[in-house]
């Protein structure tokens, strides 16, 4: 084991079958429980650990059950990457083909959507399972391309034997999540795959850099949208009295009147026409509107009751927060960034100041301007559930926070000092 792991990744671009050996070497002692003079890189290693901690097999292969013909098609039909597909197809596919590789698209699920490029390549997937309706999650096939970056939502290339299951250590994936430029919630991960003599490590920053691209694309959708909807909606909101505001089926505001803008507002996931309760806005008239909703405030106030506010955490690639009080209940996913202040919030009940925040999150006092506009878009669907100077959760509130059963596996995408050091404490004996 004489080579670290940024002189394995430099070894693979002039001598892949050595490289794979090295790292052959390096996985079968971690994995045995032996000291190595090297680690492998913190990304693979800390994928390792939650794959040990949740109890996958590293010489079993284990997959989980195709969907059906109809499901994939359904999926593709409903998931707004299909929007992006010739995006991804322009940037990827006619290098893919010529470097021997293959694209492939999977949804949030981590369920192959689409795969395309080389016909030989195809067929050596075939045999690893990475067949159209496959489940590709990390906490079920192991660590590679696919189900990692989805944990850690950032780009991850897996070269050889950093896959965890054995079977998987002839190939090579480098993947990246692709977020909704919205509100950061993760659509799905593209993918390039291939055999592991295929490996380049400038392979991770294209399949970064299409992928920002397709999130540009759908911002641009996004915008032309609403667009459209506030064509639609202006003529009405210039007949209506009081507050009122146009917005898309997910909230997003199109148009406002008698009121500040908000960019966003927290609709329930199935909302329907009449009166309704929607934070921070009170209690609401909904009504149809083209591709959306037509929301008129009314003054009346909040009914009396205590409000319970739940931050779960315990999953690895999900973070709601659900609010309940006499008014109803609903919920909220929450950004990887949101997660990381209202952690610390409900660690420190008595309140944090801009400066303190920054520190935990960034690790720099300094950037207080950054986190006092994260929490001005926390306040958008938390309302007055939170106060600030200092920033903290109203005392009338119950808070509960909901973590995962081992602190390693806490926010795992994470790189926030605090979130990270709890981590690494949590993994020292």
């Amino acid at each position: 084991m004489a080579h670290p792991p940024t002189d394995v990744t430099q070894l693979a671009m002039v001598d892949t079958a050595r490289a794979a050996r090295v790292l052959s070497e390096l996985r079968s002692a971690r994995l045995s429980g032996q000291r190595t003079p090297v680690a492998p890189r913190p990304v693979i290693e800390q994928s390792w650990g939650r794959m040990l901690r949740g109890g996958i097999d590293p010489e079993r292969d284990h997959r989980a059950g195709l969907l059906s013909t109809d499901e994939v098609r359904r999926r593709r039909e409903t998931t707004v990457l299909r929007h992006v597909l010739p995006v991804l197809r322009e940037g990827l596919l006619s290098v893919a083909d010529v470097a021997h590789h293959i694209m492939v698209v999977t949804d949030e699920d981590g369920r192959v959507l689409w795969r395309e490029g080389s016909s030989a390549v195809l067929r050596k997937a075939d045999g690893l399972g990475f067949e159209l309706g496959a489940d590709w999650r990390e906490d079920v096939v192991g660590t590679n391309g696919i189900g990692t970056p989805a944990v850690v939502r950032r780009p991850v290339q897996v070269f050889a034997s950093e896959h965890f299951v054995r079977s998987m250590t002839t190939w090579t994936c480098t993947g990246a999540p692709i977020t909704d430029p919205r509100d950061g919630r993760l659509l799905g991960v593209v993918d390039v795959s291939g055999p592991l003599e295929t490996m380049h490590p400038a392979t991770l920053a294209w399949v970064d850099s299409v992928a920002k691209l397709a999130e540009a694309r759908l911002r641009e959708l996004h915008l032309a949208s609403l667009e459209r909807l506030r064509a639609v909606a202006a003529p009405m909101l210039a007949r209506v009295g009081g507050r009122a505001l146009a917005v898309d089926r997910d909230g997003w505001t199109a148009a406002v009147t008698g009121m500040p803008y908000t960019g966003r507002i927290t609709l329930p996931k199935s909302l329907s026409a009449g009166r309704r309760w929607l934070p921070p806005l009170g209690l609401c008239t909904v009504e149809p509107l083209a591709e959306g909703w037509l929301v008129r405030a009314s003054d009346e106030p909040l009914p009396d009751g205590a409000t319970r506010i739940v931050l779960d955490l315990s999953q690895p690639r999900r973070r709601p927060v659900t609010v309940s009080g006499s008014a109803g209940s609903w919920t909220h996913e929450l950004s990887p960034r949101h997660a990381e202040l209202l952690y610390l919030l409900a660690l420190n009940r008595d309140g944090c100041s801009a400066a303190f925040l920054a520190e935990e999150v960034f690790g720099d006092p300094a950037r207080r301007v950054t986190v006092r506009a994260e929490m001005s878009r926390v306040r958008r669907y938390l309302g007055g559930l939170l106060e600030h100077r200092p920033y903290r959760f109203a005392e009338s509130a119950e808070v509960e926070l909901l973590l995962p059963a081992d602190p390693r596996d806490l926010l795992p995408q994470s790189t926030a000092p605090t979130v990270r050091h709890l981590r690494e404490s949590a993994g020292t004996p």
